[in-house]
């Protein structure tokens, strides 16, 4: 009876939160909808997941394709053909919210979420080739600080290279986790592997994109290799004498892309021992008709000496990756969204090893309105959880 009660405190709690929502209409937009006074549907579908236009858009450094429609009531005329000068700072803010209920072994608990992300975003050109993007964080009820903060320069030396150099996620060329409709993650890029501060998330450093003849898309990233850590004594982020490098290939063939991945990593520990990490694997995104889109990545991951204890032998293996369907009753632009995601990381590492399986239903109340349902259990860890909640952005 007291989970019974848990629930249906938790479902009435959650009708309350989008009633009081959903009472008053969003007005507010985005940042480049506001710029190109745009719907939020000309690039994600639904937001922030992004379309192809939109993903184009957002490589082009934030510029249409054709500079001639680019609005004129943007930018300052000051006279002076080197300075593009803004007439407003581009700035949105993205807010998300839950009410879940949690189940662990014998024990369960409801829980307000709220807030949970709060996002202050900015991004733009700052001149015909170069543009940045940043965003800083509270999540979790923690202030986490700046994330992602890049700049962005396109097109160097008029040859098809753009260079990107900041702070950015290793597997955004894969898929992006900013970007994802589900609260589960996609735990592989997660994953890290005995006493390595080595993933597949936020690093520092720089990568190229090179738009190779015959379609092929290929990206070179160059990193410190230990994640946002604090400067040292010395101002150094990166702890150790060594960089880390990986290699990105991707093809698209109609509605299908396929890509491969691979990194190399060293990192030296505490105790001045080091460890060399490998990554390589494949990963697809397969468009079945307007309605269905498949996502899938399988990844393996080799260390030498994860625990710094020299201990010589085979290698640390860990492997696995995640499955993801989306479901568009109506389309791309239609209200509902169906998520299932699949994640499954096997490790000879115990504490790196995860699966979970989870279910997402998606309504948009208004384009940035988005109402979030999902139910999910963490096979691993023996817990479930069901949570229902509300995105925007403005």
């Amino acid at each position: 009876m007291s989970r019974l009660r848990l629930i249906i405190a938790a479902c009435a709690a959650a009708f309350v939160l989008v009633t009081i929502f959903a009472a008053s209409r969003a007005e507010a937009i985005p940042a480049f909808a506001r710029k190109y006074q745009m719907s939020c549907s000309t690039c994600h579908a639904p937001f922030p997941r992004l379309k192809p236009y939109g993903e184009e858009y957002a490589g082009r450094g934030f510029r249409l394709e054709d500079p001639s429609k680019e609005p004129s009531r943007a930018t300052y005329d000051v006279g002076d053909p080197l300075l593009k000068l803004s007439r407003e700072l581009p700035l949105a803010v993205r807010m998300e919210g839950h009410v879940a209920w949690k189940e662990n072994g014998s024990s369960s608990q409801s829980d307000f979420e709220s807030p949970w992300v709060f996002k202050i975003l900015s991004g733009g050109p700052l001149s015909n080739t170069a543009s940045y993007y940043l965003y800083f964080i509270f999540e979790e009820g923690e202030v986490i600080g700046l994330e992602d903060a890049y700049f962005q320069l396109n097109n160097i030396l008029k040859l098809p290279i753009d260079l990107l150099a900041g702070q950015f996620q290793v597997s955004d060329p894969l898929f992006k986790r900013e970007l994802r409709l589900t609260r589960f993650d996609y735990a592989i890029y997660k994953t890290r592997v005995g006493a390595v501060n080595m993933d597949l998330t936020y690093d520092r450093g720089i990568a190229l994109a090179w738009h190779a003849p015959a379609e092929l898309e290929t990206m070179l990233q160059v990193v410190n290799g230990n994640g946002l850590a604090l400067a040292n004594d010395f101002g150094n982020f990166d702890r150790d004498q060594y960089k880390n490098f990986s290699l990105r290939l991707a093809r698209s063939f109609g509605g299908m892309r396929l890509g491969a991945f691979g990194y190399w990593g060293k990192e030296k520990g505490n105790n001045g021992r080091s460890n060399r990490t490998l990554y390589w694997g494949p990963d697809l995104a397969l468009g079945l008709g307007e309605h269905w889109q498949f996502s899938a990545e399988y990844l393996e991951r080799r260390d030498d000496d994860p625990f710094y204890a020299n201990n010589a032998g085979d290698d640390l293996v860990t492997r696995g990756g995640f499955a993801e369907l989306h479901f568009f009753p109506r389309g791309a632009d239609g209200r509902w969204i169906l998520t299932g995601l699949y994640n499954n990381v096997d490790s000879d590492d115990v504490n790196a090893r995860a699966k979970t399986v989870s279910l997402t239903g998606n309504y948009l109340l208004s384009r940035n309105v988005r109402l979030l349902m999902e139910a999910g259990r963490d096979i691993e860890q023996d817990k479930n959880r069901v949570s229902m909640g509300l995105i925007t952005a403005f």
